[in-house]
């Protein structure tokens, strides 16, 4: 057996990829029609399964699935988007304070138009969640800027209550905004509940003047309308990966929530310059990066958006380009860079939920799984795709049973 030193892992998560059987198809998924010559090797030279991320009556959140694919129990570990969000961005919880997801949506005749106010550059968010803070924070309440639409909220001073029925933007785009307040979960977070409703509607005044948004009214963009708030929680309890297996992690997106999550599970951030979440992302940046990453770590998590968003977008040809980037622009030269740099590569791929192009939202099903390990024969998948993954030799796995089947030379925790 190679020395554990030589063993490098990647996990590449391909968030949303997974679907449905789609008509138009020929009954065929993204996965199935999307050329993925790469991934297709990987299956053919490792095992296939299934994962189940999200546990029965919690919902499909990214959160959610991604604290599964690293093996915590998101039934005692999640605390809410928020408190990622948070860590993240480098913002520091006490205890009781509260960090909230705080989205910069659009809205069009008082219904959600999308989650993201036409992906509003960052620069752009920053200037406005500034106005916010300057205009609405008050004693205990702080906004925070973080990237694109995607922001935070933090509540403090111990008066304040998580437990909140918030409504995730992305899956209820098209709906009144009306129809969603955000409700006490319990009789002591009623008045945590009106404050977050009253900034909700106060924000909406304040952006409607605001000179960003005049300048995206006159290009013709879509404004930020209101502040969305969801995802509230407060600092959980996590051991880390090098205390639960002895790896030295790394993690690569462009999503806030996964570095906060990996920073919670001990891991180190790797910034990659141009990586957007979306179709346009750096995706051999992202293969430089995990390839620099693994010189001195363990494992490297790349997670990878833009399925997710074409998925949300209900975009079928989109969702299948993005597919066919990571194949070709990121995960290939990945894979040849770690082998020609020596190591015993040991690659992981995989959804982190299904987000189905004809629903456009997320959905909790088990999702297809390859880990193509030197040390281990091959199965009878000849290709990655739900149906392939559903005869693979790796089973329908649950809980830990894919981190443990990943690091298995590594047993711990």
């Amino acid at each position: 057996m190679s020395s554990n030193d030589q063993v490098k892992y990647a996990i590449v998560i391909i968030d949303g990829a997974a679907d449905y059987p789609i008509e138009r198809m020929g009954g065929r998924t993204p996965l199935m029609v999307a050329r993925l010559p790469e991934m297709d090797r990987l299956a053919a030279e490792g095992r296939c399964g299934t994962l189940a991320t999200v546990p029965a009556g919690m919902s499909p959140d990214s959160a959610v699935a991604n604290l599964s694919v690293l093996g915590y129990d998101p039934r005692r570990t999640y605390q809410g988007r928020g408190v990622l969000e948070a860590a993240s961005l480098g913002v520091a919880l006490g205890p009781r304070d509260v960090a909230i997801r705080c989205n910069l949506v659009a809205l069009e005749d008082g219904r959600m138009l999308d989650h993201s106010s036409g992906h509003i550059s960052t620069a752009e968010a920053h200037e406005l969640i500034a106005t916010l803070g300057a205009e609405l924070a008050g004693e205990g309440v702080e906004f925070h800027p973080g990237v694109s639409y995607r922001h935070l909220l933090v509540l403090r001073g111990g008066r304040f209550r998580p437990e909140l029925e918030c409504w995730p933007p992305h899956d209820h785009v098209g709906k009144p905004a009306r129809e969603m307040p955000i409700r006490a979960g319990v009789p002591e977070a009623e008045a945590t509940a009106e404050l977050c409703n009253r900034l909700t509607d106060a924000s909406r005044t304040v952006l409607a003047r605001h000179p960003v948004n005049r300048a995206r009214r006159e290009k013709g963009k879509r404004e930020a309308a209101s502040i969305w708030l969801w995802a509230p929680g407060c600092k959980p309890s996590m051991a880390t990966l090098q205390e639960r297996f002895a790896v030295r992690g790394a993690v690569i997106s462009a999503v806030d929530l996964i570095h906060g999550l990996g920073r919670y599970a001990g891991m180190t951030s790797v910034p990659v310059e141009g990586a957007t979440g979306l179709f346009d992302t750096n995706y051999e940046g992202k293969a430089r990066g995990a390839l620099g990453a693994l010189g001195d770590h363990d494992l490297v998590l790349v997670h990878v958006e833009g399925p997710d968003e074409a998925g949300h977008a209900r975009d079928l040809g989109l969702k299948i380009h993005c597919l066919e980037s990571i194949d070709r622009r990121l995960l290939a030269p990945l894979v040849s860079g770690m082998e020609e740099r020596g190591y015993e590569a040991v690659v992981a791929v995989l959804p982190d939920h299904l987000t189905p192009v004809e629903q456009g939202c997320h959905v909790g099903e088990p999702v297809p799984v390859l880990i193509r390990d030197p040390a281990r024969p091959p199965d009878a998948a000849a290709r990655f795709d739900e149906e392939a993954a559903r005869a693979g030799a790796l089973g329908a796995m649950v809980g830990e049973d894919f981190i443990r089947a990943l690091l298995w030379r590594r047993r711990g925790g």
